[in-house]
């Protein structure tokens, strides 16, 4: 099999080691691009083994695929992970937005494709689909994007019920040593985000979970020729003693109401649902001796947590490893100093693991 590969998130402006979005007392710096202090980062990811960074959507950030093409052109190896919501722009722009970046870049462009979590958020950009017709009119906006990368950019016709293209061209060549298209990370646990992932995904990215309870998601998805990717975020310390109480102490009086008004109230991803429903009382948080989703209710859903030393960190990787999970988005708090430890003492570990086999 072959190594892991690790992505990491891109911290949003104004992002605290505390909180995992700013509170709503501090919009501006999320909303702003920040450049200097993300061109740090990204060189930084670069130095330390990672693969990309993941931009995230939402109206309370800058545009995911303007800001990527600014700090990849301020960069040299990184790839960027643009995250996209199909239905707001029509597919055949999209892919000639997709194609001049990688042009602008020789390629170092991947996307997350998801469908939405939140009606009340979707209607901002004026979409007002329920969660499943968004699935479906994704189904739609794939087909015809890889109509166009598999065509070179041309003669892709489509009379669905959310798109009607008559012969899309798209000039504009998508640019890349290694591959025709981009890849596509899917995001979802719901069954229709599981059918995305397997007709038009490369990775089925799930959020963080025990390992029994994806065995027979990574199984139905490494059948469909899909790979599987986890979302974690990593608190890690010389030993697991110190990394449990530094995961205490970063929720102790923690404000979950962001959380709360992003996530839950009319939320209705089927996978941030499940999350946020789970038991928050001290035992139910732990859901392995290495798995802690105690910081969900004040960091977000992305926040389910590896907890541990090095050692700790590294055998738990490659357990998801051994199921068939390939490739992790990971994040830490401060993110910085995670990612730089991450690279530091847990990286070379699961390296190591990987050799022995």
């Amino acid at each position: 099999m072959t190594a892991l590969r690790f992505h990491w998130r891109l911290p949003p402006g104004g992002e605290r080691p505390d909180v995992w979005f700013p509170s709503a007392a501090d919009p501006e710096k999320m909303a702003l691009p920040d450049i200097e202090a993300r061109v740090e980062f990204c060189r930084l990811a670069e130095q330390s083994g990672i693969d990309s960074t993941l931009t995230m959507f939402g109206y309370n950030a800058p545009d995911p695929m303007l800001l990527a093409t600014a700090l990849a052109l301020r960069t040299e190896r990184l790839t960027f992970m643009v995250a996209y919501r199909p239905g707001l722009i029509s597919p055949t722009l999209f892919v000639q937005q997709v194609n001049t970046f990688s042009a602008l870049t020789q390629g170092r462009i991947s996307l997350n494709i998801v469908a939405g979590h939140s009606q009340k958020e979707q209607g901002y950009y004026g979409d007002f689909l329920a969660h499943d017709e968004r699935y479906a009119r994704a189904e739609e906006f794939l087909s015809v994007t890889r109509a166009l990368w598999r065509r070179n950019g041309g003669g892709c016709s489509l009379d669905g019920k959310y798109y009607k293209i008559a012969d899309g061209q798209v000039s504009t060549p998508f640019v890349s040593a290694e591959r025709g298209s981009p890849e596509i990370f899917v995001g979802g646990s719901s069954p229709q985000a599981q059918q995305l992932a397997l007709r038009y995904g490369t990775c089925w990215l799930l959020l963080g979970d025990a390992p029994e309870a994806i065995r027979e998601q990574v199984k139905t998805a490494r059948a469909g020729g899909v790979e599987v990717g986890m979302r974690f975020s990593i608190i890690v310390r010389p030993t697991r003693e110190e990394a449990v109480r530094a995961a205490y102490e970063m929720v102790r009086g923690a404000d979950t109401s962001f959380v709360e008004r992003r996530f839950a109230q009319g939320g209705d991803s089927v996978s941030m649902r499940a999350m946020l429903a789970r038991p928050r009382d001290e035992e139910g948080a732990w859901l392995t001796p290495y798995l802690w989703k105690g910081a969900v209710a004040s960091h977000g859903v992305s926040a389910v947590a590896l907890v541990g030393g090095p050692s700790e960190i590294a055998s738990a990787l490659l357990e998801y490893k051994s199921l068939g999970v390939s490739q992790f988005i990971l994040s830490g708090w401060p993110n910085t100093e995670t990612l730089a430890t991450f690279s530091r003492e847990v990286l070379p570990l699961v390296r190591k693991g990987e050799r022995r086999g």
